[in-house]
């Protein structure tokens, strides 16, 4: 039986038409019985600017949208057009999820908690005394914060752009009770000796970036190794670090978790996350699919 009444949800972005966001959430929507459309808003195809977002966020509200989730590249810009942000997506400065409501525009971030979720499922237990997040852009930030969350003790935030580098490590540390530094990509192997883990942020392994992020050799057993990119879900790195014996996380769980969370936002229901990452797998090529 459907929810009493139906929900309109959008995706704002460049080059968002191919996402598998929209399928992700209609699908869990009819299994929990609401009625919920959800329709891309891809700038490219539509000639849109993204200093154009106001103009957009308000068509949104005056065509009945519930919700919008927002990519790349307007995470931060949205933030100065809302009205109410939730405390951690104020302090991380980007939005990923904006709910309409009575009182206004209201701001959350479930990349973060999606990130949070996905490494506590899917490395449970594993160790965090030493991290090296590998990509200080947006996805990067919301990352890092996730990895304090759950007991980093040692962060490195490493990034071709130093500045970025620095400028992520410095708000991290004045947030957080742990130890956050940054390094340029040529301190990778020395990182990466003594580290527990290495978080990937960056767009190298995507389809339209293909390759690794760093040499293979870097690699050793004893590193756990997640990959955010989820297209493919198999990546150069992962494979690599399956080879050298590591244990691994794909960006599924992560795309799939901050749908979870924003779902949940949305329409005040809970999500079935295992169900949700049963119908992920379901929508992406066999090509993409891990083995």
């Amino acid at each position: 039986m459907s929810a009493a009444r139906p929900y309109l949800v959008g995706l704002v972005g460049t080059g968002v038409t191919p996402s598998l966001t929209p399928a992700m959430h209609m699908v869990e929507a009819r299994a929990l019985g609401i009625d919920y459309l959800y329709r891309t808003i891809d700038l490219t195809t539509l000639g849109l600017a993204p200093d154009q977002l106001p103009d957009i966020l308000a068509w949104a509200r005056r065509f009945g949208f519930d919700a919008l989730n927002i990519t790349h590249p307007c995470k931060r810009l949205v933030v100065e057009y809302l009205d109410h942000i939730d405390p951690l997506a104020q302090a991380l400065g980007s939005v990923n999820t904006v709910l309409f409501t009575d009182d206004g525009l209201i701001g959350h971030n479930t990349d973060t908690t999606g990130f949070e979720t996905a490494f506590r499922s899917g490395l449970p237990g594993a160790p965090v005394d030493r991290v090296v997040l590998l990509g200080a852009g947006g996805a990067g930030s919301a990352v890092a914060d996730a990895l304090l969350r759950v007991g980093a003790k040692m962060l490195t935030v490493v990034d071709l752009d130093l500045g970025r580098a620095e400028e992520l490590a410095t708000d991290l540390a004045g947030r957080h009770a742990a130890e956050v530094d940054f390094a340029a990509p040529d301190a990778l192997p020395e990182l990466l000796r003594t580290s527990s883990g290495l978080v990937h942020c960056t767009p190298t392994g995507m389809k339209e970036h293909p390759g690794m992020p760093f040499a293979a050799e870097l690699l050793r057993p004893e590193l756990w190794v997640a990959d955010i990119v989820y297209r493919p879900l198999d990546t150069a790195l992962l494979q690599a670090a399956r080879e050298a014996g590591c244990e691994t996380l794909d960006g599924g769980r992560m795309a799939v978790y901050q749908a979870v969370d924003a779902l949940r936002l949305i329409t005040g229901r809970h999500p079935d996350p295992e169900r949700m990452i049963r119908h992920f797998h379901d929508l992406v090529t066999p090509r993409e699919v891990l083995t």
